[in-house]
């Protein structure tokens, strides 16, 4: 979900639509239907008018002029599994568990971080990522992994440094919120399996907080303008909990 121009808000489906909601009359009026699965983020790309990227499971992503609502480019990644998108310098960033690559916006690719470079002997994926350009870091989540992981963004081929999660035993969602990256997934408290939030200072890259969230897994989060986080729960729980950000 993304605000376009001033009165827009995008928001993309597993139906494979996107649905624009005009903010003023709290209405959704217009559909996009050019993906052909499901979407699974969307960045908007500040200007006159705004640019809106979208992505899909199937790794189609589509630019979209915010003001026309017509699709101005066109691409494929390789592979699908495309699950998130972000822009950077100039860059679409864009992670399709095998890797995570950086393309301009005609869709040429300008860098590429393999998960199977950096986890050789480890069988693993990238869940989800998120840009930090004021440290120049790249930092990722990864399938049945305990840590999150930080590469350079001058250099993806060194060996990134990682901050372990202790009791973890799932990380399933991550997003920035001021200087910290809050990340979702599953853990141990007082010997049973919960819904877990690690809170990590982005800059001491130290685990500031342990939230116990849910009863089940936590598989995503959205932050309020910075000043709250809400979490949702797995289907056996099925609960949102909204957290206040110190």
């Amino acid at each position: 979900m993304v605000m376009a121009e001033q009165n827009q808000v995008w928001v993309g489906s597993e139906d494979s639509v996107i649905y624009i909601i005009n903010v003023h009359s709290m209405s959704c009026n217009k559909q996009l239907t050019d993906h052909r699965s499901g979407v699974t983020d969307l960045a908007v790309q500040s200007g006159t008018p705004s640019k809106v990227y979208s992505s899909s499971t199937d790794g189609t992503i589509l630019a979209w002029n915010a003001s026309t609502l017509r699709v101005t480019d066109r691409f494929q990644l390789p592979g699908g599994r495309l699950s998130s998108i972000s822009l950077h310098d100039g860059c679409l960033w864009c992670c399709t568990g095998n890797s995570i690559v950086a393309m301009t916006s005609s869709g040429l690719l300008c860098q590429e971080l393999k998960v199977s470079e950096n986890f050789k002997d480890i069988s693993t994926s990238f869940l989800s990522f998120q840009l930090l350009p004021e440290q120049e870091q790249l930092w990722a989540a990864c399938a049945g992994l305990d840590s999150i992981y930080m590469w350079s963004l001058k250099d993806l081929t060194q060996r990134p440094q990682a901050v372990r999660l202790q009791d973890c035993s799932e990380v399933s969602c991550m997003i920035r919120v001021k200087k910290q990256i809050w990340v979702g997934g599953t853990g141990l408290a007082q010997g049973k399996s919960k819904g877990k939030i690690y809170v990590v200072d982005a800059e001491r890259k130290t685990v500031e907080k342990e939230l116990v969230a849910h009863a089940d897994v936590v598989k995503t989060l959205c932050s309020a303008e910075d000043r709250y986080v809400l979490s949702g729960s797995g289907r056996a729980e099925g609960k949102i909990a909204i957290w206040k950000v110190e």
